[in-house]
């Protein structure tokens, strides 16, 4: 996924770096702290929300992941938009040092 363009809500530094370091719980709470703080339903609280799944999954809570995943999906299906993932975040530490 392209870093720049695509992304909606404001890049989360300080969570990429997280969870590149292994601190994947202050990871997913950046994350869901970024999340929270944008409109329910919107492409940023979307991607937000789909990096907190993919983050879920990673860490072997696969069942609260996936549903993230669902509800991310649903507003992506609606909105369009870029899906971040995983490589996203690792680059977003990259571009955040």
């Amino acid at each position: 996924m392209d870093g720049g363009a695509a992304w909606a809500a404001p890049a989360p530094a300080e969570a990429a770096r997280a969870f590149v370091d292994g601190d994947e719980r202050l990871a997913l709470t950046l994350l869901s702290r970024a999340r929270d703080a944008q409109p329910p339903g919107s492409r940023a609280w979307a991607q937000l929300e789909r990096l907190c799944g993919l983050v879920l999954i990673h860490v072997l809570r696969e069942v609260e992941g996936t549903f993230a995943l669902e509800r991310a999906d649903a507003c992506f299906d609606r909105l369009g938009g870029a899906r971040p993932d995983l490589d996203w975040l690792e680059a977003a530490a990259e571009d955040g040092s």
